[in-house]
């Protein structure tokens, strides 16, 4: 919905009731198309950043929107996981949002988060009636690590991390789980062929935060390695499940973080 349609939707919202969203106009695509998948940017301290962005084809007058914000595998971007996901943010109601790391090849606090996260939810607030209790990660490979990282750290401001082969690495999972102040529930769904997440290292991830009372649900993919794209349907549908099951009790907290 471009500005000046927002502009006439809050005037006459029961005109507009049937408006399509991220500028696809007041007519809609035939039911079995995607949903359009746009290349958009924000400022965060001061830096230009590209997202990609899908959702619903209609947003219902006074209606709020969870929020999913995808966070994509080494080497990829925003819209290698916001294309496996649109379909079914269009069926379930809900936006996503993938963010291109600094470098594509990893994330890493500050420069990807949480600032820049917490940045880019406040620039969708903005344009999108996104519901602030229903804020929630997804990451895969190391977009999956990065966001069980943000989770924790900001474990009041999301309401729920999923995320298909990630772990807590480099020594993180001694000392990361006791900085959430909020027991913010976590999925992970990890494949047990996985080279680059062993079983092991996914079950020392769940030990450590279960130990902090932090609720933590496995899923463990027979005869399945790294690969996410291929099954991403199934692995989306249960993230989802899970994460759309949960929700903050108050109004979100962003706690302020200082990186070395």
């Amino acid at each position: 919905m471009t500005k000046s349609q927002t502009a006439i939707a809050r005037r006459c919202p029961g005109a507009f009731a049937a408006l399509a969203v991220l500028g696809l106009g007041l007519s809609s695509p035939p039911a079995a198309s995607a949903a359009k998948i746009s290349k958009e940017s924000f400022v965060s301290e001061g830096a230009e950043r590209t997202y990609y962005l899908a959702g619903p084809k209609a947003i219902e007058p006074g209606a709020r929107v969870p929020l999913v914000l995808l966070l994509h595998g080494s080497g990829r971007d925003g819209r290698s996981l916001v294309e496996k996901w649109n379909r079914l943010a269009e069926k379930e109601s809900f936006l996503v949002a993938g963010l291109d790391s600094k470098v594509s090849d990893y994330w890493a606090p500050p420069g990807d988060g949480p600032a820049p996260l917490r940045d880019l939810v406040d620039h969708l607030s903005a344009e999108y009636p996104v519901d602030p209790r229903r804020v929630y990660l997804f990451g895969h490979s190391a977009g999956g690590s990065f966001a069980l990282q943000m989770g924790l750290l900001e474990s009041r401001y999301f309401a729920a991390v999923a995320v298909h082969a990630g772990a807590l690495q480099n020594g993180s999972e001694t000392w990361l789980p006791e900085r959430a102040t909020r027991k913010i529930p976590i999925y992970i769904a990890v494949g047990d062929r996985d080279a680059y997440f062993p079983l092991p290292t996914v079950h020392a991830t769940r030990d450590a935060l279960e130990a902090e009372g932090i609720p933590v649900t496995l899923v463990e993919m027979p005869n399945h390695d790294h690969w996410y794209y291929d099954k991403a349907p199934r692995i989306n549908a249960a993230a989802w499940e899970f994460l759309s099951a949960h929700a903050l009790e108050d109004d979100p907290v962003y706690e302020e973080r200082r990186f070395q």
